[in-house]
Protein backbone atom coordinates (compact mmCIF):
# COMPACT_ATOMS: atom_id res chain seq x y z
CA UNK A 1 0.00 0.00 0.00
CA UNK A 2 2.74 2.21 0.98
CA UNK A 3 4.57 2.02 -2.52
CA UNK A 4 0.93 2.58 -4.37
CA UNK A 5 0.72 6.00 -2.28
CA UNK A 6 4.00 7.31 -3.19
CA UNK A 7 3.81 6.00 -6.72
CA UNK A 8 1.07 7.86 -6.81
CA UNK A 9 2.46 11.04 -5.17
CA UNK A 10 5.51 11.30 -7.79
CA UNK A 11 2.78 10.87 -10.85
CA UNK A 12 0.92 14.13 -8.90
CA UNK A 13 3.95 15.62 -8.58
CA UNK A 14 5.17 14.85 -12.57
CA UNK A 15 1.32 15.87 -13.39
CA UNK A 16 1.72 19.18 -11.66
CA UNK A 17 5.33 20.45 -13.16
CA UNK A 18 3.89 18.79 -16.80
CA UNK A 19 0.91 20.94 -16.11
CA UNK A 20 3.03 24.05 -15.16
CA UNK A 21 5.17 23.91 -18.18
CA UNK A 22 2.08 24.04 -20.57
CA UNK A 23 0.29 26.71 -18.75
CA UNK A 24 2.91 28.63 -17.04
CA UNK A 25 0.57 30.22 -15.14
CA UNK A 26 -1.41 34.23 -14.76
CA UNK A 27 -1.10 37.80 -15.65
CA UNK A 28 -2.15 40.27 -14.12
CA UNK A 29 -2.37 43.96 -14.83
CA UNK A 30 -0.75 46.71 -13.36
CA UNK A 31 -3.51 47.93 -11.97
CA UNK A 32 -5.01 44.84 -10.44
CA UNK A 33 -1.07 43.76 -9.00
CA UNK A 34 -1.40 47.70 -7.55
CA UNK A 35 -4.93 48.14 -6.63
CA UNK A 36 -4.46 48.39 -2.51
CA UNK A 37 -1.36 50.72 -3.14
CA UNK A 38 -2.04 54.06 -2.12
CA UNK A 39 -3.14 56.19 -4.77
CA UNK A 40 -0.45 58.57 -5.34
CA UNK A 41 2.17 56.04 -4.96
CA UNK A 42 0.73 54.56 -7.74
CA UNK A 43 0.95 57.73 -9.84
CA UNK A 44 3.97 58.74 -8.75
CA UNK A 45 5.94 55.00 -9.78
CA UNK A 46 3.53 55.57 -13.62
CA UNK A 47 5.42 58.81 -13.63
CA UNK A 48 8.79 57.96 -12.43
CA UNK A 49 8.67 54.66 -15.43
CA UNK A 50 6.95 57.31 -18.15
CA UNK A 51 9.81 60.18 -17.27
CA UNK A 52 12.81 57.82 -17.29
CA UNK A 53 12.91 55.48 -20.10
CA UNK A 54 16.16 52.87 -19.16
CA UNK A 55 18.89 52.89 -21.84
CA UNK A 56 20.74 50.13 -23.22
CA UNK A 57 23.65 49.10 -23.68
CA UNK A 58 24.82 46.12 -24.92
CA UNK A 59 27.98 44.39 -22.67
CA UNK A 60 29.31 41.12 -24.15
CA UNK A 61 25.86 39.74 -25.51
CA UNK A 62 23.86 40.97 -22.90
CA UNK A 63 21.62 43.68 -22.94
CA UNK A 64 21.82 45.99 -19.70
CA UNK A 65 19.66 49.00 -18.87
CA UNK A 66 19.75 51.60 -16.74
CA UNK A 67 18.79 55.68 -16.37
CA UNK A 68 21.18 58.35 -15.44
CA UNK A 69 19.89 61.44 -13.84
CA UNK A 70 19.74 64.24 -11.27
CA UNK A 71 22.72 67.21 -10.50
CA UNK A 72 25.61 67.12 -8.56
CA UNK A 73 29.42 66.46 -8.49
CA UNK A 74 29.19 63.37 -7.19
CA UNK A 75 27.24 59.88 -8.60
CA UNK A 76 25.09 57.40 -6.45
CA UNK A 77 24.83 54.09 -8.04
CA UNK A 78 22.19 51.90 -6.69
CA UNK A 79 22.29 48.35 -7.23
CA UNK A 80 18.97 46.11 -6.62
CA UNK A 81 18.35 42.60 -5.17
CA UNK A 82 17.32 39.13 -6.93
CA UNK A 83 13.81 40.73 -7.41
CA UNK A 84 14.57 44.35 -8.66
CA UNK A 85 14.96 46.46 -11.63
CA UNK A 86 16.11 50.07 -12.01
CA UNK A 87 12.66 51.54 -10.70
CA UNK A 88 12.73 49.61 -7.59
CA UNK A 89 14.80 52.39 -6.35
CA UNK A 90 12.61 55.08 -7.68
CA UNK A 91 11.26 56.90 -3.73
CA UNK A 92 15.19 57.49 -3.03
CA UNK A 93 15.91 58.91 -6.79
CA UNK A 94 12.75 61.48 -6.50
CA UNK A 95 13.74 62.74 -3.36
CA UNK A 96 17.90 62.65 -4.18
CA UNK A 97 18.26 63.79 -7.80
CA UNK A 98 18.60 68.10 -7.03
CA UNK A 99 21.89 66.92 -5.03
CA UNK A 100 23.32 63.74 -6.61
CA UNK A 101 24.14 62.17 -10.28
CA UNK A 102 21.62 58.83 -9.71
CA UNK A 103 22.52 55.84 -11.66
CA UNK A 104 20.38 52.43 -11.13
CA UNK A 105 20.64 49.59 -13.49
CA UNK A 106 18.39 46.39 -14.40
CA UNK A 107 20.48 43.26 -14.62
CA UNK A 108 20.55 41.13 -17.23
CA UNK A 109 20.70 37.01 -17.42
CA UNK A 110 24.57 36.96 -16.68
CA UNK A 111 26.00 33.83 -14.38
CA UNK A 112 28.63 35.72 -12.34
CA UNK A 113 29.91 38.55 -10.44
CA UNK A 114 32.47 38.94 -12.76
CA UNK A 115 29.94 39.43 -15.92
CA UNK A 116 27.98 42.17 -13.72
CA UNK A 117 30.97 44.17 -12.47
CA UNK A 118 31.62 43.89 -16.33
CA UNK A 119 28.46 45.36 -17.17
CA UNK A 120 28.78 47.83 -14.36
CA UNK A 121 31.89 49.43 -15.40
CA UNK A 122 31.01 49.40 -19.16
CA UNK A 123 28.01 51.49 -18.11
CA UNK A 124 30.58 53.79 -16.10
CA UNK A 125 33.07 54.12 -18.67
CA UNK A 126 30.22 55.04 -21.21
CA UNK A 127 28.78 57.96 -19.07
CA UNK A 128 32.15 59.07 -18.42
CA UNK A 129 32.34 58.47 -14.45
CA UNK A 130 34.85 58.00 -12.65
CA UNK A 131 33.62 57.32 -9.00
CA UNK A 132 30.65 56.28 -7.42
CA UNK A 133 29.29 55.89 -4.10
CA UNK A 134 27.62 52.48 -3.95
CA UNK A 135 23.94 51.44 -2.61
CA UNK A 136 23.26 48.06 -2.98
CA UNK A 137 20.66 46.12 -1.01
CA UNK A 138 20.60 41.78 -1.29
CA UNK A 139 22.07 40.48 -4.25
CA UNK A 140 23.21 44.22 -4.82
CA UNK A 141 25.04 44.57 -1.54
CA UNK A 142 26.72 41.42 -2.21
CA UNK A 143 27.62 43.01 -5.65
CA UNK A 144 29.03 46.12 -4.48
CA UNK A 145 31.30 44.07 -2.21
CA UNK A 146 32.76 42.61 -5.14
CA UNK A 147 33.01 45.89 -6.81
CA UNK A 148 34.84 46.80 -4.16
CA UNK A 149 37.15 43.85 -4.50
CA UNK A 150 38.25 44.29 -7.37
CA UNK A 151 38.04 47.93 -8.91
CA UNK A 152 38.00 49.97 -5.31
CA UNK A 153 39.57 52.95 -6.86
CA UNK A 154 35.84 54.01 -8.32
CA UNK A 155 34.39 53.89 -5.22
CA UNK A 156 34.28 56.54 -2.82
CA UNK A 157 31.43 55.47 -0.22
CA UNK A 158 29.72 52.28 0.12
CA UNK A 159 26.16 51.09 1.37
CA UNK A 160 26.00 47.58 2.30
CA UNK A 161 21.88 46.85 2.84
CA UNK A 162 20.13 44.18 4.27
CA UNK A 163 22.82 41.80 2.67
CA UNK A 164 25.50 38.92 3.49
CA UNK A 165 29.04 38.46 2.67
CA UNK A 166 30.95 36.16 1.25
CA UNK A 167 29.82 32.70 2.99
CA UNK A 168 29.12 28.92 2.00
CA UNK A 169 25.74 29.00 4.12
CA UNK A 170 23.48 30.33 1.39
CA UNK A 171 24.85 27.72 -1.20
CA UNK A 172 24.53 24.43 1.39
CA UNK A 173 20.75 25.49 2.28
CA UNK A 174 19.96 25.20 -1.08
CA UNK A 175 22.10 22.66 -2.75
CA UNK A 176 18.88 20.22 -3.66
CA UNK A 177 17.40 22.63 -4.98
CA UNK A 178 19.74 24.80 -7.34
CA UNK A 179 20.77 22.21 -9.41
CA UNK A 180 17.09 21.94 -10.64
CA UNK A 181 16.33 25.37 -11.34
CA UNK A 182 17.31 25.74 -14.86
CA UNK A 183 14.88 23.02 -15.22
CA UNK A 184 11.79 23.51 -13.44
CA UNK A 185 8.94 25.81 -15.03
CA UNK A 186 8.71 29.65 -15.09
CA UNK A 187 5.35 28.92 -13.43
CA UNK A 188 6.35 26.56 -10.99
CA UNK A 189 9.26 28.99 -9.84
CA UNK A 190 7.28 32.58 -9.84
CA UNK A 191 4.69 30.47 -8.20
CA UNK A 192 7.31 29.94 -5.29
CA UNK A 193 8.33 33.62 -5.10
CA UNK A 194 4.68 34.63 -5.05
CA UNK A 195 4.54 32.39 -1.88
CA UNK A 196 7.38 33.79 -0.16
CA UNK A 197 6.34 37.17 -1.03
CA UNK A 198 2.82 36.74 1.28
CA UNK A 199 4.01 34.10 3.72
CA UNK A 200 7.20 35.79 4.83
CA UNK A 201 8.18 39.24 2.48
CA UNK A 202 4.61 40.97 2.75
CA UNK A 203 4.31 40.43 6.59
CA UNK A 204 7.68 41.22 7.64
CA UNK A 205 7.65 44.68 5.60
CA UNK A 206 4.51 45.61 8.27
CA UNK A 207 2.28 44.50 5.39
CA UNK A 208 3.45 47.17 3.13
CA UNK A 209 1.07 47.11 0.07
CA UNK A 210 4.06 48.67 -2.31
CA UNK A 211 6.27 45.88 -0.87
CA UNK A 212 3.82 43.13 -1.93
CA UNK A 213 2.62 44.67 -4.99
CA UNK A 214 6.15 45.68 -6.82
CA UNK A 215 7.43 41.81 -6.01
CA UNK A 216 4.45 40.37 -7.33
CA UNK A 217 4.87 42.68 -10.34
CA UNK A 218 8.50 40.90 -10.87
CA UNK A 219 6.80 37.42 -10.42
CA UNK A 220 4.28 38.15 -13.02
CA UNK A 221 6.68 39.17 -16.01
CA UNK A 222 8.93 41.53 -14.65
CA UNK A 223 11.91 39.08 -13.71
CA UNK A 224 12.70 36.49 -16.16
CA UNK A 225 13.72 32.68 -15.45
CA UNK A 226 16.59 33.21 -17.11
CA UNK A 227 17.48 36.33 -14.93
CA UNK A 228 16.05 34.67 -11.53
CA UNK A 229 18.12 31.61 -11.95
CA UNK A 230 21.23 33.92 -13.20
CA UNK A 231 20.86 36.10 -10.07
CA UNK A 232 20.93 32.98 -7.77
CA UNK A 233 24.16 31.99 -9.62
CA UNK A 234 25.28 35.55 -8.54
CA UNK A 235 24.12 35.16 -4.65
CA UNK A 236 26.23 31.89 -4.37
CA UNK A 237 29.68 33.42 -6.24
CA UNK A 238 32.15 33.49 -3.91
CA UNK A 239 35.30 35.70 -3.65
CA UNK A 240 37.47 37.37 -0.61
CA UNK A 241 35.60 40.37 0.81
CA UNK A 242 37.48 43.39 0.43
CA UNK A 243 39.62 44.85 3.58
CA UNK A 244 37.76 48.32 3.96
CA UNK A 245 40.06 49.13 6.28
CA UNK A 246 43.28 49.39 4.43
CA UNK A 247 41.57 50.74 1.36
CA UNK A 248 39.88 53.20 3.95
CA UNK A 249 36.04 53.32 1.95
CA UNK A 250 33.38 54.27 4.44
CA UNK A 251 30.85 51.60 4.89
CA UNK A 252 27.36 51.62 6.28
CA UNK A 253 26.11 48.29 6.89
CA UNK A 254 21.77 48.53 7.35
CA UNK A 255 20.13 45.59 8.79
CA UNK A 256 16.28 44.77 9.87
CA UNK A 257 15.86 42.80 13.29
CA UNK A 258 12.93 40.63 11.27
CA UNK A 259 15.02 40.30 7.98
CA UNK A 260 13.14 36.78 6.98
CA UNK A 261 15.71 35.96 4.20
CA UNK A 262 18.42 37.05 6.29
CA UNK A 263 18.86 35.32 9.83
CA UNK A 264 20.98 36.46 13.09
CA UNK A 265 23.98 34.12 11.59
CA UNK A 266 24.33 35.73 8.52
CA UNK A 267 23.74 39.53 9.84
CA UNK A 268 26.21 38.83 12.19
CA UNK A 269 28.53 36.87 9.65
CA UNK A 270 28.52 40.40 7.59
CA UNK A 271 29.12 42.39 10.80
CA UNK A 272 32.66 40.37 11.64
CA UNK A 273 33.46 40.40 7.94
CA UNK A 274 33.12 44.76 7.99
CA UNK A 275 34.29 45.59 11.80
CA UNK A 276 35.39 49.51 11.01
CA UNK A 277 31.83 50.06 9.01
CA UNK A 278 28.60 52.35 10.70
CA UNK A 279 25.90 49.27 11.43
CA UNK A 280 22.23 50.62 11.83
CA UNK A 281 19.55 48.18 12.63
CA UNK A 282 15.69 48.99 11.57
CA UNK A 283 13.15 47.89 13.45
CA UNK A 284 10.79 45.71 11.76
CA UNK A 285 11.89 46.69 8.36
CA UNK A 286 11.47 43.78 6.65
CA UNK A 287 14.23 42.89 3.80
CA UNK A 288 12.70 45.86 1.51
CA UNK A 289 12.77 49.11 3.98
CA UNK A 290 13.92 51.38 0.73
CA UNK A 291 9.93 50.38 -0.75
CA UNK A 292 8.31 50.34 2.64
CA UNK A 293 9.93 53.23 4.77
CA UNK A 294 11.18 55.21 1.83
CA UNK A 295 11.78 58.40 3.84
CA UNK A 296 13.74 57.46 6.82
CA UNK A 297 15.76 55.15 4.65
CA UNK A 298 16.36 58.23 2.24
CA UNK A 299 17.35 60.15 5.16
CA UNK A 300 20.14 57.14 6.72
CA UNK A 301 21.70 57.44 2.83
CA UNK A 302 21.88 61.47 3.37
CA UNK A 303 23.62 61.45 6.41
CA UNK A 304 26.16 58.91 5.71
CA UNK A 305 27.08 60.05 2.42
CA UNK A 306 26.73 63.98 2.99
Amino acid sequence: MGRVVKALILLGLITVIGLAYVFPGPSHSFERIYADVAPQTVVSLQAFRSDYQPIQIDVTGATWEYILLGEGEQTILFLHGMSGAYDIWWQQIEMLKDRYRLLAVTYPAVDSLGELSQGIFTILDQEGIDTVNLVGSSLGGYLAQYLIAVNPDRVRRAVFANTFPPNDIIADRYKLVAPLLPYLPVGLIMTVVRINVHLDLYPASGHSELTKAYLLEQSYGGMSKAQFVARYRCVVDAFSPPDIASLNIPVMIIESDNDPLLDETLRRLMKETYPPARIVTLSKAGHFPYLNIAGEYTRLLEGFLE
